[in-house]
Order: C-alpha cells, then structure tokens, then sequence
C-alpha cells in the first residue's frame, strides 16, 4: 500500500529515492520547478538530458510522458522528468495530466524507487486550476498500482497545500 504524504515547501530540498521534475518538452530547464531542480541539482542533469535530445527524444518530451536522469547534486538518486499539459478552457487535457504522474510512478517503478516527491504538476505557468490539478493528482496516485512505498506531494505554498490536504481528508 502506497502512503501518500504532504509537505509545504521547496521540492529540491527534499530526501527522496526520486524527485519529479515538472518539465517542459524541451528537458533543458526553464522556469518554476524546472529551473530550480536544474539550479540545484547542477550540471549533471542538463548533460543527461542533452544526451535525451541528442538520442530518443530529439523533437522533446512528448506531454504525458516521463523519463529519468541522474539528480545530480541533489538529495534524491534520480529525477524524473514528466511534461504537464498546459490547461484548456476549451478542450479537457485531464488524462494528460493523470498519464504524467502514472508514466512517472511507472519511471520509479522501472528504477527501483521506494520513495517519491512530485510537485504540482501543471499548476503554476501552465495554468492548471490547483483544486483541479489536486483532484487529478491524489486521484491517480491512489489508483495507480506501484511498488512505491511512499508518494510525497512537495507544495510550494500554502494554498496548494490546502487544496491537497482536502483531497486527502
């Protein structure tokens, strides 16, 4: 049985066997929680990444999808690296935004991973609702079989962490 655990605060000062990274499809860091994992975690993770574009993924992550590099200088083994949609008024991405938590689960299950912080997907630049994005986030995790023991939902403010805390009361 997988525990699902909540933490406020920075997801690169977390401990864990595999740190999730909010991606853009380019893999070569960006802003928000992309910036800051390729900040913290050093040069390691954008060589690693390059050898992705240079190899399978030459045109970029697809979204939904998931892949893992080294995490370089932070306290994890690895980061996966998953591409959130970015949201729609006018056509429902939700099964791209629950397919980048499965397809990161399954990267930690491949790799061995026991434990597992996420951030938020999608919820900051990309303009996913964070009640929404908390929904889609608990929802799949719960429903998703994995050998994960732990799954650590990282917010970075308080009001992602309310609207996770209520999906999991």
């Amino acid at each position: 049985m997988t525990r699902i655990t909540l933490v406020q605060g920075d997801i690169t000062r977390q401990t864990a066997d595999a740190i999730v990274n909010a991606a853009n499809s380019s893999l070569l860091g960006g802003g928000g929680v992309d910036g800051a994992i390729h900040r913290r975690g050093g040069p390691a993770i954008l060589a690693e990444c390059r050898k992705l574009r240079v190899g399978h993924y030459g045109k970029g992550l697809p979204t939904g999808q998931a892949v893992a590099t080294t995490a370089g200088e932070l306290d994890a083994r690895w980061v996966i690296h998953t591409v959130g949609p970015v949201h729609s008024d006018t056509e429902d991405r939700s099964a791209l935004l629950a397919s980048c938590y499965r397809e990161s689960l399954k990267r930690a299950d491949e790799l061995g991973a026991r434990t597992i912080a996420f951030p938020a997907v999608s919820t900051g630049v990309y303009g996913w609702p964070m009640d929404d994005g908390a929904r889609i986030a608990v929802t799949t995790v719960q429903e998703t079989d994995t050998a994960v023991e732990e799954v650590r939902f990282v917010l970075f403010d308080n009001h992602a962490y309310e609207a996770f805390a209520r999906r999991l009361a």
